[in-house]
């Protein structure tokens, strides 16, 4: 059997649960060398889960001739460099959310892929998992009727002033790594793209957001709205919920339903409950990227789903009078 040898760049807190755990449970996928910008970081991380080779730098990294793939998990602003620089190494690349600084780009490392021909896939994990395919299957099979309104969440508490993901230059603010979950929820919901009707944010700090609402209007008259935070009176806002004309659609926890989740649907006069596997969302992700390195099979979260997702988050930040996020020098 084929195995996919992945290579991480940086020890971010993130990977043991989003590539290190799941990979050690798939046998195509093996994650064989981590680089970092302080050596003995990557060391650290290298002995402690089990990777074979520690690499000086990400430019070796991603060069590396043993490696077939590269998971990014860098801070926002370095994403679109490290995965362009993967792309010309002939690697294919799982990337965290969001994809990169911007839309433009986003559209820059979407057309280096098609080019090279690799996988370039963005991690948003949980629209691999039976529980937002469930919703969606629901709505198709009209259970709330002609739906009406759309409104997604995800509200976190980050208290430390420190933590890369206030940090400007690094593209930071709530909207990139909050915000960026509903406002994909929103769109795969619609299935279809949406237009930015206003939008109010919270300042952390000058030009990044601790917290966002934003309202959309689709091109069929349904509206839409995203609110996300990670520091405001509401501290934990886990959420989607599909209004329409004879129901209504409720998810608790979309995005980590392996910890708890509920689908709850409202209609006829009956509520009805689901709760569907509790396998992590993480694991159905790196199924999907093995498929597509594999078998060829186009992942959901694409390049070009990417950049439909960076133009809406760009869309948000213009008409809260921040602007777009820019990468980082």
């Amino acid at each position: 059997m084929p195995v996919i040898r992945i290579g991480v760049l940086g020890a971010a807190r993130i990977a043991p649960a989003a590539l290190i755990k799941p990979a050690q449970a798939n046998d195509e996928v093996e994650v064989v060398a981590v680089a970092a910008r302080d050596r003995q970081r990557a060391s650290a991380f290298a002995s402690k889960h089990g990777i074979a080779r520690v690499a000086s730098s990400y430019d070796e990294l991603v060069k590396d001739p043993g490696l077939d793939a590269v998971y990014n998990p860098l801070p926002n602003g370095l994403h679109g460099r490290w995965t362009l620089a993967a792309i010309a190494a002939g690697k294919h690349v799982l990337c965290e959310k969001p994809f990169t600084a911007n839309a433009e780009e986003a559209r820059v490392v979407a057309a280096a892929a098609e080019s090279a021909g690799v996988v370039v896939m963005e991690a948003f994990h949980y629209r691999y998992h039976p529980l937002f395919a469930r919703a969606l299957a629901l709505l198709d099979e009209g259970a709330v009727g002609t739906v009406r309104t759309i409104e997604t969440k995800l509200c976190f508490p980050l208290p430390m002033r420190k933590d890369i993901r206030w940090q400007l230059d690094l593209a930071g603010g709530a909207t990139m790594d909050a915000g960026c979950y509903p406002i994909h929820m929103l769109r795969h919901l619609a299935s279809a793209e949406p237009e930015v009707r206003s939008a109010h944010a919270k300042l952390r700090s000058p030009g990044v957001d601790r917290a966002m609402q934003a309202q959309f209007a689709f091109a069929d008259g349904r509206r839409g709205q995203i609110t996300c935070s990670m520091w405001s009176r509401q501290l934990l806002g886990l959420a989607l919920r599909v209004r329409g004309d004879d129901g209504d659609l409720r998810v608790f926890n979309p995005t980590s339903p392996q910890a708890y989740h509920r689908l709850t649907l409202r209609s006829g006069g009956r509520r009805h409950v689901e709760h569907v596997t509790r396998r992590p969302t993480y694991a159905f992700q790196l199924d999907a990227f093995a498929d597509a390195v594999l078998r060829g099979v186009p992942p959901i979260t694409g390049p070009a789903d990417a950049v439909a997702n960076m133009v809406a988050i760009d869309a948000v930040y213009r008409a809260a009078g921040l602007g777009e996020r820019r990468p980082t020098p």
